[in-house]
């Protein structure tokens, strides 16, 4: 169960000011948020702090005017301008009472909190996952938060969610997308997404914001890294399509991170980056992704101080390490014979692989939009795992199953790439996944050595493989001389073509 921390609280009311401001972060925090609505000095307005008139307007009368404009995600155009009054004698393109902001505390996210705040007179909340990025990500991001305008920040822990509930099923299936990545990213939103749609629910927002373009299922325009356009946005028509989405990178005139820093410095919103950035990264608990700078030149071998989880293998221990992952119906559960949650599995595999410089991959893949992008990812408990899971199935899963199973591993890869995570097919393909992979016990032994992951092991009690069949010494049941009937039976296609060429 994700656990909900709240910081600081919306109010129940849109306080929209007029007029000049001496310190607009502290005016964000007091003015936009504030707990009561009975006096000018219970909404902390002072003479002292702002030149110009306050107009207070209730929960009640924006609720009820936001009624009459009730929009559905999936039939929502981007470029509706529903008008429905003014903000610093601005025309508001629609009216919205409360949006829920993926938020990361970057400089992209960052300045669309003043953008929403602006163009739809809204309160803004903040939502920030955590899904393994990292404590350092975390740090100071309700100052950030409330520095940008925003009212609230919500912080959800998704980890086990996101390895349990997402990762999993896909380590199930099998699925990688064009033969080497392990969709690190594309799993990650839609727990995010999902998550987003839950908060909004929380806190009656009636609309939820991200900071995607369409320029491809991961590129931001300013670091290609917090959120996903199409991920998300199939996630929130499929939870809940009554909820209005916000895209500013396809409404507004910002074109690039410099234009983004002068918007920034326009609001006092502190800016959280430079203007040169040398890679785009994304992180989570299952990966760490790289893109940009040299990396545009697929020529262009990766630089070795841009890897952040793995050693280089040339300077990987001399010495290999031996691992047993243990497995229960395809899934993993044990490292060693100590059991293990989800997410602590694999926090303790990312150190161990990452010791050993495992799961590098390097690869130019297909955008959904038709792009081809260079990336270079590190996967090391991932890497792992795969090659643990699919070997298991090598003494479970017959030969036909197993080659329907690659098949549709194919798609179901393709399917999470493209932002359908719940979508009937993939949701139907993981019950057929579930129900093959209800054999798939055991464990199996990996030997990890500088970059490499080598089984040396594998073991199941509903092994198919029989030594007394296998062995090359004559057994009861199989006969040798069986085979030469098969033979004469399996050839005979061929036996008739031939035939026919040669007329006989």
């Amino acid at each position: 169960m994700a656990q909900l921390q709240a910081i600081s609280s919306c109010s129940s009311t849109n306080l929209l000011f007029h007029g000049t401001k001496r310190d607009s972060a502290h005016t964000y925090d007091r003015v936009h948020c504030p707990r009561k609505m009975t006096s000018n000095q219970e909404l902390g307005v002072k003479a002292s702090d702002f030149h110009g008139h306050a107009i207070v307007q209730n929960r009640a009368s924006s609720v009820s005017a936001c009624k009459n404009h009730v929009v559905r995600a999936v039939l929502s155009s981007d470029k509706d301008t529903t008008t429905s009054g003014d903000v610093d004698g601005k025309r508001l393109r629609k009216k919205l009472n409360k949006v829920v902001l993926a938020y990361s505390g970057g400089l992209d996210t960052s300045v669309i909190v003043p953008w929403l705040r602006e163009n739809y007179g809204c309160e803004v909340v903040c939502f920030t996952a955590d899904v393994g990025q990292g404590l350092q990500e975390l740090e100071g991001l309700e100052q950030k938060a409330k520095a940008s305008g925003a009212c609230q920040l919500v912080v959800k822990d998704l980890k086990e969610e996101f390895v349990s509930d997402f990762i999993f099923p896909c380590l199930r299936a099998g699925a990688i997308y064009e033969r080497k990545y392990l969709l690190g990213t594309s799993m990650a939103r839609p727990v995010i997404a999902k998550a987003m749609v839950d908060v909004a629910k929380e806190v009656g927002a009636d609309a939820v914001s991200h900071g995607c373009t369409g320029k491809g299922n991961d590129q931001a325009m300013l670091n290609h890294q917090p959120f996903v356009l199409v991920r998300f946005e199939l996630t929130f028509f499929a939870l809940n399509p009554e909820l209005s989405v916000v895209a500013p990178w396809r409404e507004w005139e910002i074109t690039g991170r410099e234009d983004a820093i002068e918007y920034a410095k326009k609001h006092n919103v502190p800016v959280p980056v430079t203007k040169k950035s040398i890679y785009s990264r994304d992180r989570n608990l299952w990966h760490l992704s790289h893109e940009g700078d040299i990396l545009e030149d697929p020529a262009n071998e990766p630089m070795e101080d841009m890897y952040m989880m793995s050693v280089d293998p040339k300077e990987a221990p001399n010495q290999p390490e031996y691992l047993k992952i243990g497995i229960v119906e395809g899934l993993p559960v044990s490292i060693n014979g100590k059991k293990l949650s989800p997410a602590s599995l694999l926090a303790e595999l990312n150190e161990i692989g990452g010791k050993h410089g495992i799961g590098r991959i390097d690869m130019v893949e297909n955008r959904l939009v038709g792009m081809k992008s260079r990336g270079v990812y590190e996967t090391p408990g991932g890497t792992i795992l795969f090659a643990a899971a699919r070997e298991l199935e090598s003494l479970t899963l017959d030969r036909e199953t197993m080659q329907i199973k690659d098949v549709l591993a194919l798609k179901y890869a393709d399917l999470v790439y493209a932002g359908r995570w719940f979508d009937p097919l993939r949701e139907s393909m993981d019950a057929f996944m579930k129900e093959i992979t209800k054999t798939t016990t055991g464990s199996v032994t990996l030997k990890l050595y500088k970059g490499c992951v080598s089984v040396t092991g594998r073991e199941s009690p509903n092994s198919l493989y029989r030594q007394d069949i296998s062995s090359f010494e004559s057994g009861d049941i199989y006969d040798q001389a069986d085979a030469a009937g098969f033979i004469r039976l399996y050839g005979l296609p061929m036996r008739v073509r031939a035939m026919l060429e040669k007329g006989l």
